[in-house]
């Protein structure tokens, strides 16, 4: 970590920062930059870390500028043709699957004045059509139209393409990274795809997926998800009859992009499809990879969840429930459906209603920042992740 603090410390807006806010936002950096050290403070982040629009800026940059973002499942991108556009810390994002089952990572920016040529959302398409102009690109983003471009002898179709974006599919769940030639996420993996060899992921099939938007910044909602110790307030009748919030959970961070807490049942699920062992069947898999994906695997269901920064105090929730296909055989796939995102909307919705309200103190002049409990470990690998990706 050799980035020195003023070098770091962003224009939030038009006008250059005074000194004493270009120190506040340095102190700010200087305990975020801590939580890579040796020695670590166990102690949670600086409210402004939630607050400041310099830090959410620099996060901007150096977190979803270079990191792999979960954005969607292979279900979702199956035929060619389809495609899911969405926001990523402010850049806007479509991954396509070509006609030669290829996925394709891009901006749908249009490179002629910047309209984008489809709206978020998801859906199947022969190519991209600019609203504005109609220029025309294929499902890779190259250009293959544009209209009345022939008389400026300037502009060269072949050199025209949507801009383009790492894209990588582990086990169905598609990852982009903005950074065009980032390294392979894949590797960062390998130890989980071997812990998650039962769990057949490459069998499995979405039945239920969600898009939700939460009035609170992603880091507090990420560091939520890295601990189950907020079961026995946020979901005491839901989750902390059979996976209590005093349980010792068990971490392990495989990279700076990898995490694994496993947190342990009252009581062995017993799968009706899966190949579980006994360790599989008496504690929950939990799965992060940096920084907003989070995988959880318990029976024959894996549920997971990725927290897109929409603005500083914004989020959305982008997630899916996941079976295996012999078990949903024959049944009725839309009753299916209706209860499995019933139950995680349950879940989605006190974990909201928590968070929301964290991120309404952020703000008071009375918050500050509390000592991590012994049953708190993911948060802490999440912070030294944060600031490894800051300050690397």
């Amino acid at each position: 970590m050799t980035s020195t603090l003023p070098d770091l410390v962003p224009d939030a807006g038009a006008a250059a920062p005074g000194p004493q806010r270009r120190e506040q936002t340095a102190a700010v950096l200087r305990e975020l930059r801590r939580y890579g050290e040796p020695g670590a403070p166990a102690i949670s982040l600086p409210p402004d870390a939630f607050a400041m629009p310099e830090i959410y800026e620099l996060e901007r940059e150096r977190v979803f500028g270079r990191s792999w973002v979960l954005v969607a499942h292979a279900d979702q991108l199956a035929q060619p043709g389809d495609y899911v556009s969405l926001t990523v810390a402010g850049e806007l994002v479509l991954v396509a699957r070509h006609t030669d089952g290829s996925l394709y990572g891009m901006s749908p920016i249009c490179q002629h004045r910047m309209m984008p040529v489809v709206e978020a959302g998801a859906g199947n398409t022969t190519s991209f059509t600019c609203p504005y102009h109609l220029w025309r690109y294929g499902l890779d983003g190259k250009l293959v139209g544009a209209t009345f471009m022939k008389g400026n002898p300037a502009f060269d179709p072949k050199n025209c393409r949507l801009p383009g974006f790492a894209v990588e599919q582990w086990h169905g769940f598609v990852f982009v990274n903005l950074d065009a030639d980032a390294e392979p996420l894949a590797p960062h993996l390998a130890r989980i795809s071997a812990d998650m060899t039962n769990y057949l992921l490459d069998e499995m099939v979405q039945v239920g997926s969600w898009v939700e938007e939460w009035g609170c910044n992603w880091k507090i909602a990420v560091e939520n998800a890295h601990e189950n110790y907020h079961v026995m307030g946020f979901h005491p009748e839901t989750l902390q009859p059979s996976t209590p919030g005093g349980a010792d959970p068990d971490v392990r961070a495989d990279s700076s992009w990898a995490t694994v807490l496993r947190v342990p049942f009252t009581e062995p699920v017993e799968p009706m499809v899966l190949p579980l062992n006994e360790e599989e069947r008496q504690s929950l898999y939990g799965l992060f990879v940096f920084p907003t994906a989070s995988l959880a695997a318990f029976g024959d269901q894996v549920i997971w969840l990725s927290f897109l920064p929409l603005a500083i105090d914004r989020t959305e929730v982008r997630g899916g429930i996941l079976m295996p296909a012999a078990l949903i055989e024959g049944a009725d796939l839309d009753e299916v459906r209706k209860q499995s995102e019933g139950y995680a909307g349950m879940i989605n919705s006190e974990d909201q209603r928590g968070l929301e309200a964290v991120q309404r103190a952020v703000g008071s002049r009375f918050a500050g920042r509390g000592h991590l409990s012994p049953k708190e470990p993911g948060v802490r690998v999440f912070y030294e992740n944060l600031a490894h990706a800051l300050f690397r």
